[in-house]
């Protein structure tokens, strides 16, 4: 039996409303609902051991007396805390009651993110934490209290509610996992972290277990009676049209991806490499071979920047070749978009270019026979059986520039089958990476106006759009407006970012493309989508505020030509950022992110999509990974009623997920 949440006390109807809003309708529900992210409050820090960036619990006093002050019809209550290793500032906006609380205290243990703001270290809003133990933070609920959630929870574990075992006992013993109702117990109201560590664990297994055996099931599901009759030769004449050899490892993949096309079973793989390694000529000599089956293909992108570009590149190679390509996005006008799902339903147009507007039910094919996808960690298993609906069950290609390590793959993209390009082509030059001291600063615009002077170009990534009063890190429009005003004014600068206007957007990284814009400053928009030959010199601001993937990613914007590049990033040392001087080896950077990170990551990391509860065991648990991936399949491959069961278990986990994007970070 399960509990609805009508007549709940302090659930009315707007209330329950809000929860439904959230998938949130009875109680089995509420107790899947699990926090982000767990604070650890008994775990303090001291003053001076503290790093910009990061969040602390700390013992402090406070220094004289707080202040309280109205700006701009807020108040802004303000206080000097210290202890024997140094001092901060803290301030609180539009909490006037903080003022009483400072002044009849001594002595006070606080929690926030600590940020240096003009050279000084500063506290933003800090929590006054009057109990250390392990909270659980849960994803704020508009129009429910934080106090009244944990009510709630609190609730629905004493009514014994939606914690039935969902496991076969002998999985329980033989796996030495935590039962259900103590796992429950402790995921909302932990006592120690070990217990917490073997609950989350025990959701993982269980989530994992369930998310391969629905990949499993789709893949069975892909089966079709023949293959594309396609010709290997197509692929030669293919490469031997294009300007320059593929690589060895290009043609590995492209035979794999030619053979996968031609079996009986529906194509789904994953096919990785590092930035620059040629994934996408790749793909174009698969769209090419379907194409002379007269078959048609979609390449879905992230953005319409990235769809753009491909389109354009395929006009320079398939189109010459005589294959009918189309770009179609949201900023395509109306009667251009008729013409386009015209030809696309009568199979005059051969490729269309896209984001994942390519796969709406608007959208209809006249003989969709592959689909790939292109940096999109957001392309599930459940966004795959849509495709069915498209054509005859067409062959999947997901292309991923973000190195992961192949366990974690078979989490994040399910069942696919995985090949790697682990060559880069002819010329293609190490990135020179660097970090670079604020009092360095001048010293690398002399050498990029250098680099200018010589037809070259640059990029300046920033973490922020717009200044923060809470955030001590560069914002693009800053560094533009200073930038215009330094040594390097002389030269075209231009700002992008992602509020700016898509038309505006566009004309920009087009004008830097053709070389008008000499510097470009922006957000990490441009991390994916933007092949600059000419740009050869990166600059990330406090680069500490990166992940070292992301980091990676953005340095792969330059060195995309023959000229040597640079990664300018502007920080002070740290170990992590030393990674990166180190080695240009994605796989390498993305083994050393995880083990950086570590199983203990879900202290302080956001868990999401359909992999909620997974992240922070599956991204360094390889173990469970590989246990879990032999397990699922031999339940697959079983007919006894206990997998039947698992596999019907698995198929509504996964159905429940249906609009659930995934994401590796």
């Amino acid at each position: 039996m399960d509990y609805a949440l009508e007549g709940v006390k302090g659930l009315g109807p707007a209330r329950r409303k809000a929860l439904a809003a959230a998938g949130i309708t009875d109680f089995s529900r509420l107790l899947m609902y699990f926090p982000q992210k767990y604070t650890d409050y008994s775990v303090t820090k001291r003053i001076g051991d503290c790093v910009p960036g990061e969040d602390a619990v700390l013992d402090v006093r406070i220094y004289g007396r707080p202040s309280q002050a109205r700006v701009n019809g807020k108040t802004i209550t303000r206080a000097v805390l210290y202890d024997d290793t140094g001092r901060l500032n803290a301030a609180w906006f539009s909490q006037p009651w903080m003022y009483g609380i400072l002044s009849g205290a001594d002595t006070l243990t606080v929690y926030g993110r600590v940020d240096r703001k003009n050279g000084y270290l500063q506290l933003t809003a800090p929590r006054i934490v009057s109990e250390k133990c392990l909270t659980p933070v849960y994803k704020p609920i508009e129009g429910v209290p934080a106090k009244l959630l944990r009510e709630l929870l609190r609730t629905a574990l004493d009514t014994q509610s939606g914690q039935e075992e969902t496991l076969p006992e002998s999985f329980i013993d033989e796996y030495a996992l935590m039962p259900r109702r103590e796992a429950l117990e402790q995921i909302h109201f932990p006592k120690e972290r070990a217990d917490l560590e073997r609950a989350l664990y025990r959701f993982s297994f269980e989530n994992t277990l369930y998310f391969m055996l629905a990949a499993l099931s789709v893949r069975g599901s892909e089966s079709g009676e023949a293959g594309i009759d396609i010709d290997a030769a197509d692929a030669a004449r293919f490469a031997d049209f294009l300007p320059y050899p593929l690589t060895g490892a290009q043609k590995r993949v492209l035979s794999e991806i030619i053979a996968d096309i031609k079996a009986p079973r529906a194509m789904a793989r994953l096919v990785q490499g590092d930035v620059g390694c040629g994934k996408t000529a790749v793909a174009f000599g698969a769209i090419y071979a379907v194409a002379q089956a007269v078959m048609q293909s979609a390449m879905m992108a992230p953005t319409e920047i990235l769809a753009s570009q491909h389109y354009q590149s395929a006009l320079e190679t398939l189109g010459r070749l005589g294959v009918n390509c189309a770009l179609l996005t949201g900023s395509t006008p109306a009667s251009k978009r008729r013409e386009i799902l015209c030809g696309l339903e009568s199979g005059e147009v051969q490729a269309v270019f896209g984001t994942h507007a390519l796969i709406s039910p608007y959208v209809k094919y006249n003989s969709l026979g592959l689909v790939v996808t292109d940096e999109q960690h957001r392309f599930g298993v459940r966004q795959r059986t849509r495709l069915g609906e498209k054509g005859d069950k067409p062959n999947v290609l997901v292309m991923s520039a973000t190195p992961i390590p192949r366990t974690l793959a078979l989490i994040l993209y399910g069942d696919l089958d995985i090949s790697v390009i682990d060559e880069l082509p002819p010329g293609r030059k190490a990135v020179k990476t660097r970090i670079v001291p604020e009092s360095k600063r001048e010293d690398m615009y002399r050498f990029i106006a250098s680099e200018t002077a010589k037809g070259r170009q640059a990029y300046f990534v920033c973490p922020l759009v717009e200044n923060s009063e809470s955030l001590d890190a560069e914002s693009a429009q800053n560094l533009y407006e200073s930038l215009k005003s330094s040594s390097l004014g002389d030269l075209p600068i231009a700002l992008v970012h992602g509020r700016t206007p898509a038309a505006e957007k566009e004309a920009l990284l087009t004008g830097f493309k053709r070389g008008e814009i000499k510097i470009l400053v922006s957000t990490t928009v441009i991390e994916v989508g933007i092949n600059v030959p000419a740009a050869t010199v990166m600059v990330i601001e406090n680069a500490e505020r990166f992940g070292l993937a992301q980091l990676h990613q953005l340095r792969g914007r330059v060195g995309r030509g023959t000229d040597e590049a640079w990664c300018f990033l502007m920080a002070q040392t740290a170990e992590k950022l030393k990674i990166l001087t180190q080695t240009n080896d994605g796989f390498a950077i993305a083994q050393k992110d995880m083990e950086l990170r570590g199983p203990g990551d879900m202290f302080g990391t956001r868990q999401s999509g359909a992999l909620a509860g997974l992240d922070a065991h599956t991204a360094a648990d390889t173990q469970l990974i590989a246990r879990v991936h032999a397990l699922a399949r031999s339940i697959y491959e079983s007919g006894s009623p206990d997998a039947r069961a698992l596999k019907e278990k698995a198929e509504n986990w996964l159905r429940a997920r249906a609009d659930t994007a995934l994401s590796p970070n």
